[in-house]
Formats: C-alpha cells, sequence, structure tokens
C-alpha cells in the first residue's frame, strides 16, 4: 500500500490526501462489489495506516 501512496505523492498529493484518497477507492470497491466488502477490509487494514486519524483530518 505504501507503493501506491508514494505513488499519489509523486502525482502532487501530500500523505493525508493520499490515503483520503485510498480512503474514496476502498469505499467505491465496497460499493461495488459488497459480496467482497470483508476481504477488501482485510486487504485495506492490512496495508493502511495504523491510526487513520492520523491520515484523515
Amino acid at each position: 500500500m505504501q507503493d501506491l501512496i508514494n505513488r499519489l505523492m509523486e502525482k502532487g498529493l501530500t500523505e493525508q490526501q493520499a490515503y483520503a484518497a485510498i480512503d474514496v477507492i476502498k469505499t467505491f470497491a465496497k460499493e461495488k462489489f459488497p459480496i467482497f466488502g470483508g476481504a477488501i477490509d482485510k486487504l485495506f487494514d492490512k496495508y493502511g495506516p495504523k491510526d487513520d486519524d492520523d491520515f484523515l483530518d
């Protein structure tokens, strides 16, 4: 996941914006593919920030 965050930051996003973008993607994927909601949560939780409050303020 850090690779994706780094790529987003290379494109001009701040770290906070990159994590917010990832959160939007996670929510979108869960809405479009609800049957995979648990797997999506596990994937993003495993590779996401440990403390969401640090990045989504």
